[in-house]
């Protein structure tokens, strides 16, 4: 909980590159409300070969060091509307 802060401030340059990748909708990082240590990821993609395109990349190693655990959940959806 202590480091999370600082994890964020860190992963600026990752939202920026992620919103500006081919293939983006959204990408965002935010502290959890409820759990101090837990760090929220949000990604939406146009398609899987975009999202894996911009996984290649990946983070720089002492931003990996400070993940303790990860879970990853991928839905296809198949139409959706916007306003």
């Amino acid at each position: 909980p202590d480091r999370r802060d600082d994890y964020l401030s860190r992963c600026t340059d990752i939202v920026i590159a992620a919103r500006s990748a081919p293939g983006c909708v959204d990408f965002a990082l935010s502290a959890d409300l409820l759990q101090p240590a837990r760090v929220n990821i949000f990604e939406c993609w146009h398609n899987v070969e975009s999202l894996d395109r911009f996984r290649e990349s990946g983070p720089a190693d002492e931003l990996i060091e400070l993940i303790v655990r990860g879970d990853t959940w991928q839905h296809e959806v198949a139409s959706s509307l916007h306003d």
